[in-house]
C-alpha cells in the first residue's frame, strides 16, 4: 500500500456503488471513515492489503483486517467492471484465504448487501456462510445488509 491508495479505495467504492447500485455519497463517507479505522489499527504482521492496478491506476482492492479473538474481517472487495469475469476476483479470494490460513485465524466475517450476486457466490464458494440479514437505511436509503461468517476448517 502506498500514499494515495486509501483515497482511491474510497473513490472506487463511491463511483462503483453509486453508478451500479444507486448508493448515495454517505456510503463513500462510511468507506473513508472505516479506512481511517483500518489505518489507525494496522498491524503489518496481521493485516494484508491487495491492490490491483492497470496502467498505474487502481482497478481492484481487497483487504484482511484483524479483529478481536483471533478473527479477521474481509473488507473493501471491489473490482472495476471491465476487469470482472476474468478470474481476478477468484485470485484475490485465493490470496485472502491463503493469508487467513497462514496467520491461523480462527474465524472471519464480512458484511455485504443484496444485489452483489457474483461476490456472494464467490464468498460462499470459499466457505463463508450467511448468518443474518437486516433491512437498514444506514446510508440514507433502504438496503438489505447480509452478514457472512467463516469458521476455520
Amino acid at each position: 500500500m502506498k500514499p494515495g491508495d486509501l483515497g482511491q479505495v474510497a473513490a472506487l467504492h463511491g463511483k462503483i456503488y453509486g453508478d451500479e447500485h444507486g448508493f448515495p455519497i454517505g456510503f463513500e463517507m462510511y468507506v473513508m471513515e472505516s479506512l481511517a479505522e483500518f489505518y489507525r489499527q494496522f498491524a503489518e504482521e496481521r493485516d494484508r492489503v491487495w491492490v490491483v492496478e492497470s496502467d498505474g491506476r487502481m482497478v481492484g482492492f481487497l483487504l484482511l483486517m484483524h479483529r478481536a479473538e483471533n478473527s479477521a474481517q474481509l473488507r473493501y472487495f471491489i473490482i472495476e467492471k471491465p476487469f470482472r469475469g476474468i478470474g481476478l476476483g477468484k485470485e484475490l479470494m485465493k490470496k485472502w484465504m491463503e493469508f487467513f490460513k497462514e496467520k491461523k485465524y480462527q474465524s472471519a466475517y464480512l458484511y455485504t448487501t443484496s444485489g452483489l450476486d457474483p461476490a456472494i457466490s464467490l464468498y460462499e464458494r470459499y466457505g463463508f456462510v450467511r448468518i443474518s440479514e437486516e433491512q437498514t437505511e444506514n446510508f440514507g436509503f433502504p438496503m438489505l445488509e447480509i452478514l457472512y461468517r467463516l469458521e476455520k476448517a
